[in-house]
């Protein structure tokens, strides 16, 4: 395409106004630190049209066909970011879908985390950002085609390289907003999954992948049928967080290496795997009725972005915990602790990497957030709480499981002296059965209201069964009409260390849809203590591979963390 625009094409102050405003180093304008100042800025409640994608292999394929219909739907921006972004055929294919969008006059940003997307062959995003050599014009917003010329922007966040960049500071964040500045053509997904064909449940042939993850995400658009007009959008709103994310001063700008036409393979490949991703039957299937998917598959309601932006630069992380949590007007953490104060008839908890915090100082314990749950419950006599987590047969991260059975678990369900026991060796805990087949075990293990869930059964492969239990990577908690859904695993890390993000909803018809994936959930899970449970670990550990090497040693494993702190890092 030429670099001379249109004959008809205009010179529109607002869409220079836009470009200038997305380009990395615009923040230099801006007379105040954005991280702190949405640190200390609440976000506004936005009427918004929502949709839940859960964790069904249907879910799945359409999780993956809306990314790529959002981005070939894309009329003027797109900003997408990932914690992981693989250049497998599913990556290959987003970047493919990206390149077209700039042909088409749509100005592309894209920002991966450097820890994250560490595999990431950076050619691929310089590739995406040679389709510059060919982009057209960006629209205003009445449609009409501009001088101004589409662009990419490439970056790593927090990257490696350069000077003073803090390794442990992780973009966590899962997003892709089209038309964000666009008033009623905005849209947002968010949640758990990453681009890699590993959270959408195929493989490159198309046929079922085995070991995938059972995630969740929420599709956010502004209302079509709105009459007022914000002051700040909900669209700006996700534009704007991307935006100060991508400002920062530690990112690395992606910049060619050669002449555009050296990466042409490299974009040709990208076109070829976008092609092949949509031919896979589900894919197809699920983009010809998105127009008919996305015209009724809508809860309306209202949804506030939470973050945990300020950690990016926060200090003292572990010391001032509590102190940097409740500084951040919109931090997860925060709001959700703001649930103690409700009364809700059921509060259902899903995560992959679950832990109930406990801050102390100079020794003494200042917050213990399981003394609060439960604490909760006392005051609640009719309300119930429900956790629905991983187990030592679905987790991928060995380290906090440790965690969750030897301590987040026993923690809400068993007196101390009984927490004491359980984590002693196999001998005198597990294969206890004057512990375990007591009836002060089962009657403990059996709260009738505080259940907590691991996913995965008796009839699993690797259990000798027939059915292949996906990885739980979903973050999601619902409280009666309102919930979140987002990226944090509510674990030390994420409350601590990462950015994450999502969005608390008010909204009884989409808590209802999402009651009904966490019951999908339970219906594949065993209680924490069961005999049921008990027996996976025990034949877990009978069996051969490395799950079953981590099963026999998950209490050594705990103690290390223990010993070490590490706990705070996972």
């Amino acid at each position: 395409m030429s670099d001379c625009p249109p004959l008809a094409a205009i010179e529109d102050e607002e869409t220079k106004l836009l470009l200038k405003q997305r380009s990395y180093g615009f923040d230099k304008e801006i007379p105040v630190d954005l991280i702190q100042f949405a640190r200390n800025t609440s976000s506004p409640v936005n009427k918004a049209e929502m949709m839940f994608l859960g964790s069904t292999e249907q879910d799945a394929l359409s999780a993956l066909a809306v990314r790529i219909w959002m981005i070939e739907n894309a009329k003027h921006t797109v900003d997408a970011m990932y914690y992981i972004f693989q250049d497998d055929f599913v990556g290959k294919a987003i970047l493919g879908a990206l390149c077209n969008a700039v042909s088409r006059g749509v100005d592309v940003r894209i920002m991966v985390d450097s820890l994250g997307s560490i595999s990431l062959n950076k050619k691929h995003l310089r590739a995406l950002k040679s389709c510059e050599a060919s982009a057209g014009f960006l629209r205003n917003k009445e449609g009409k085609e501009t001088i101004h010329k589409a662009r990419v922007q490439a970056a790593i966040f927090n990257a490696l390289s350069k000077v003073g960049a803090k390794p442990n500071r992780r973009s966590h964040d899962k997003l892709i907003v089209i038309d964000g500045t666009f008033p009623k053509k905005a849209y947002g997904i968010t949640g758990g999954r990453n681009i890699s064909m590993d959270y959408f449940g195929i493989l490159e042939d198309g046929s079922l992948n085995t070991h995938s993850y059972s995630d969740a995400d929420i599709l956010v658009r502004e209302p079509r049928e709105a009459t007022e007009t914000d002051t700040y959008p909900l669209g700006r709103v996700m534009e704007t967080y991307f935006s100060i994310l991508f400002y920062f001063d530690k990112n690395k700008i992606v910049n060619l290496r050669a002449h555009a036409d050296r990466y042409k393979m490299t974009r040709a490949e990208h076109q070829q795997q976008l092609a092949a991703v949509k031919n896979i039957p589900g894919i197809r299937q699920a983009l010809t009725t998105m127009p008919v998917y996305l015209t009724g598959g809508f809860h309306t309601g209202s949804v506030v972005l939470a973050h945990e932006i300020a950690n990016i630069t926060n200090k003292n992380v572990v010391t001032r915990a509590t102190e940097n949590l409740n500084k951040s007007q919109q931090s997860i953490s925060a709001m959700m602790n703001r649930f103690d104060s409700e009364s809700y008839r059921r509060i259902r908890i899903v995560s992959p990497y679950l832990f109930s915090a406990q801050y102390s100082r100079n020794g003494e314990v200042i917050l213990d957030e399981a003394k609060i749950m439960l604490a909760w419950l006392e005051k609640h006599p009719h309300s119930k709480i429900e956790i629905i987590t991983n187990s030592v047969l679905t987790s991928d991260n060995p380290f906090t499981q440790a965690i969750i059975d030897l301590n987040l678990a026993p923690r809400l369900l068993l007196p101390e002296h009984m927490q004491v026991q359980w984590k002693k060796r196999l001998s005198k805990s597990e294969l206890n059965t004057d512990l375990i087949e007591s009836e002060e075990w089962i009657k403990l293990t059996n709260h009738p209201r505080l259940s907590i869930y691991t996913l995965g059964r008796l009839d699993a492969v690797e259990l000798g069964g027939n059915k292949h239990y996906a990885k739980l990577h979903a973050k999601y908690v619902t409280a009666d009409n309102v919930g979140f859904v987002g990226t944090s695993n509510f674990d030390y890390r994420s409350r601590l260390y990462n950015s994450e993000m999502g969005f608390f909803f008010e909204s009884a018809a989409m808590a209802r849809e999402i009651n009904q994936n966490t019951d999908r959930l339970i219906q594949q899970s065993y209680r924490w203590g069961s005999p049921d449970w008990l027996e996976i670990r025990k034949r877990l550990r009978a069996s051969k591979g490395q799950k079953a090497i981590l099963a026999r040693n998950q209490r050594t494993l705990y103690k290390l963390i223990e010993n070490t702190g590490l706990s705070w890092l996972l």
